[in-house]
């Protein structure tokens, strides 16, 4: 996928979610979207459109933000390690556009354990078709 400036980004992207998906920001607890979206259908990157997660993987965390077990396959998403402000946590982006989505925790639900907290400013959804 060719590079996008900032300035291609902001033309397409709201001031939020430039500000989370493109820099790595985090919205608000409680505040976005999905957090508490129970419509069935698929998740995907605001910026580049690539499925990312399922709601049949989505869970009721707690944490304020959409919680996921798995995305939906090994290759939707990449983790780096996250030093920034003063604590270690593992980063997780968009593969193929690199966006920030959020952060992984070893803290989820079977089967997987993990929680992919995950920021509704870097997402969009697509509800499922009704058959």
């Amino acid at each position: 996928m060719p590079k996008k400036t900032d300035a291609e980004w902001r033309s397409v992207l709201s001031d939020e979610q430039f500000r989370v998906a493109r820099k790595g920001g985090t919205e608000p607890a409680f505040s976005g979207e999905y957090y508490n979206n129970k419509d069935d259908g698929l998740y995907r990157c605001i910026c580049c459109g690539t499925e990312l997660f399922r709601s049949s993987e989505k869970y009721d965390s707690g944490s304020g933000w959409p919680s996921f077990w798995q995305p939906v396959n090994d290759n939707a998403v990449e983790q780096l390690l996250d030093d920034s402000h003063g604590m270690r946590r593992i980063e997780v982006r968009c593969a193929n556009c690199e966006a920030h989505l959020g952060h992984v925790f070893p803290d989820g639900p079977p089967p997987t354990g993990q929680r992919y907290c995950i920021n509704s400013a870097s997402l969009s959804f697509k509800p499922e078709e009704a058959e």
